[in-house]
């Protein structure tokens, strides 16, 4: 990322919340998603930074910022985000995976935000999301055996023709096609992930509640068509949120913010220059009454 430069917000709770920000323009806020660190989508808030000024944050639990904390839930990320937005001022938020959850829930009745984009949000559908393999996989961390929380993890949150795979040949994948790096990062960040899984699988019963996001909202998903859980949860979306329009990139899948940014890059920024109010970035705003989501699922 060009000139970047680290900041630091401090949440309601006391938690410090890091930010890695570069670009001159409108200030976007980008949230990345499980397993992810703020780096991971350097290329993406890149492309974002030859137009915007863009605040990565770097979510609780990773890098400078504070643990998730005894209290950690949906409530505190929205909580990190509200202390991010009042100090850089940005007024437009982009989410991806469970960080498009985040920005969603956000922006549940809080009008500072004008436009709201998300790729493939975390968000559970009629139980799309299921939690039945959470405590095995927080047992196992426990344990000491990250490699067999991590398959547990996988092939809970996969799809069930991945479930049927033996559970021995999952793990020997997981050794042996994840980048020695990478694989690295998912086993530090797992018992986060693990959290932040069941904290959007227990939002299933919530869906009514993004009737309330007022801001315009772009809402993407990659290949799998109807079937994908991703795209039923657009479509839901788009059902729900009164200003919303959905858009579609077939040969992009999940980790394509983060590896192949090009095309949500672009959509992204067309949306924001249709949709941001022009000359407001960079000025901090009052924090909004209307925090309807994190009160709700606080």
């Amino acid at each position: 990322m060009p000139d970047l430069h680290r900041g630091v917000a401090t949440s309601a709770d006391g938690t410090a919340v890091e930010y890695l920000s570069a670009g001159r323009g409108p200030d976007v806020i980008v949230v990345p998603g499980v397993l992810a660190m703020a780096s991971d989508l350097a290329a993406f808030a890149k492309l974002l930074a030859q137009r915007c000024t863009v605040h990565v944050v770097q979510r609780r639990g990773r890098g400078g910022s504070g643990p998730q904390g005894e209290r950690y839930g949906i409530a505190r990320e929205c909580e990190d985000i509200e202390a991010v937005r009042v100090q850089t001022g940005a007024r437009l938020i982009f989410g991806h995976s469970f960080g498009g959850l985040v920005a969603l829930r956000a922006a549940c009745g809080n009008a500072p935000f004008d436009a709201v984009a998300v790729y493939e949000p975390g968000i559970s559908v009629s139980g799309s999301m299921p939690l039945g393999w959470t405590d095995r996989a927080r047992r196992e961390v426990s344990a000491g055996a990250d490699l067999e929380a991590l398959t547990t993890f996988v092939r809970g949150i996969s799809s069930d023709q991945t479930r049927h795979v033996p559970r021995w040949l999952s793990r020997v994948m997981l050794r042996h096609t994840i980048p020695r790096a990478e694989l690295r990062q998912n086993l530090a960040l797992l018992p986060q992930a693990i959290n932040e899984y069941a904290e959007a699988g227990s939002l299933d019963t919530r869906f009514a509640d993004y009737r309330y996001v007022a801001a315009a909202t772009l809402m993407m998903h990659g290949r799998g068509g109807g079937a994908n859980r991703h795209a039923a949860a657009v479509a839901r979306l788009a059902e729900t949120i009164p200003h919303s329009e959905t858009m579609s990139f077939p040969g992009l899948d999940h980790v394509a913010p983060a590896k192949k940014p090009g095309q949500i890059a672009d959509a992204v920024l067309r949306f924001f220059a249709a949709h941001g109010t022009p000359g407001t970035g960079g000025r901090p705003q009052a924090a909004s009454s209307g925090r309807l989501c994190s009160a709700v699922a606080g």
